[in-house]
């Protein structure tokens, strides 16, 4: 069962920027939006993606993005099923 819901991701530094936009290229069949806004005061970064996909498919990718260094998840999956 597919369903629609977040994923919040904050970025300590930049040095793993790369790394998160690598794993997100990998998911990006079931991400269908995404919008990042860097805070140049406290140099932290968040990215917030839009996804439709199973529970396993989300948390794969928001376990993987949590064994980052100073790479903080979290997500949030709706009771909706979408096709």
């Amino acid at each position: 069962m597919r369903r629609i819901g977040v994923i919040g991701i904050v970025l300590k530094n930049k040095e793993h920027v790369s790394e998160v936009n690598k794993l997100l290229s990998e998911y990006s069949d079931i991400i269908f939006g995404r919008m990042g806004v860097p805070d140049k005061e406290s140099g932290i970064n968040t990215i917030s993606i839009m996804v439709k996909g199973t529970n396993e498919e989300v948390s794969a990718l928001t376990g993987r993005l949590g064994r980052l260094d100073d790479v903080y998840v979290k997500s949030a999956l709706t009771s909706m099923e979408v096709l």
